[in-house]
């Protein structure tokens, strides 16, 4: 059974246990979350991003921003720009803002990241700097990596059988797997697969989630301003919540053996025809 539920940073949360979690802990994650969303969200204008939205500066992140920064640097290299930390703005121009405008006033690409930011690892923390207002957005791999610092909190406190899910996105540990479905893009009521996962972490993204009108959605080109098109969904198992998240993401644009120079992964990636492909060891897991 579910040992604790709840909403944070858009999504539900289900963190399952063979042990209850005491107080204690629960408290520990409530706080982990809350900070990791009041550094990061580009929807409060009370974070530690929100003044780079408007002038270029310096802000002080959290030692967890160095793998974060350098997942983004790799995916940006590997997906020629496509995946970007800068891609807020055209978010934003799309109406997915702040304010849930939902009112899309045209694309508008984003900001090159390795022209208008610079980040490195200090004593006491990351320092990020921008040339030029910019409004960051770690949506592409940041919800994955937030799985990851619950479910390290959690580990360290004892908790061996352990599953956090975030919106679908999860990370497991345990001797007992899970059986995952993986849901089909255009019917939520489906499913194209299912999926065994143990001791792994499995990250989707689909351009069904978070769509506010025709042809508009979370999945963006940072290089164009313009979601996807050409890809309906992707589903990522990693070592770690973050990578496959970041990778679930980055298949949208780029090939998946090019990412398989760099990480370990499986994946299935299934496009707007109703094709799908898919990683060797994935083979069986989708339904004919």
């Amino acid at each position: 059974m579910p040992d604790l539920t709840f909403d944070a940073i858009g999504t539900a949360w289900t963190i399952t246990t063979d042990e209850p979690l005491s107080g204690q802990q629960r408290d520990d994650v409530a706080d982990l979350v809350a900070g990791y969303d009041r550094t990061y969200s580009r929807f409060r204008r009370d974070s530690v991003i929100a003044p780079l939205a408007q002038e270029a500066g310096t802000v002080q992140l959290p030692p967890s921003a160095v793998p974060l920064l350098r997942l983004f640097d790799t995916l940006h290299r590997f997906t020629g720009g496509a995946v970007n930390p800068l891609v807020g703005h055209s978010l934003e121009k799309l109406g997915y803002d702040a304010a849930y405008s939902f009112s899309s006033s045209g694309p508008s690409a984003a900001p090159d990241w390795t022209l208008t930011a610079h980040w490195r690892q200090a004593e006491d923390g990351t320092q990020l700097s921008t040339t030029a207002p910019v409004t960051f957005d770690i949506g592409a791999a940041g919800k994955g990596q937030l799985v990851d610092l619950v479910f390290g909190l959690l580990r360290a406190a004892g908790h061996r059988n352990l599953t956090v899910d975030a919106g679908s996105d999860l990370r497991h540990a345990g001797e007992r797997g899970l059986r995952v479905a993986l849901e089909h893009p255009y019917d939520a009521t489906r499913a194209i697969g299912v999926v065994p996962l143990r001791n792994r972490a499995l990250c989707a993204s689909a351009a069904n989630r978070r769509a506010w009108g025709e042809g508009l959605h979370h999945i963006v080109d940072a290089g164009t301003g313009r979601p996807v098109e050409a890809v309906a969904a992707t589903w990522v198992l990693a070592e770690d919540a973050m990578t496959a998240d970041g990778l679930a993401t980055a298949l949208f644009f780029t090939d998946p053996d090019l990412l398989a120079e760099e990480f370990a992964f499986d994946y299935v990636r299934m496009f707007s025809d109703g094709r799908a492909t898919y990683s060797d060891a994935m083979a069986g897991v989708l339904f004919s």
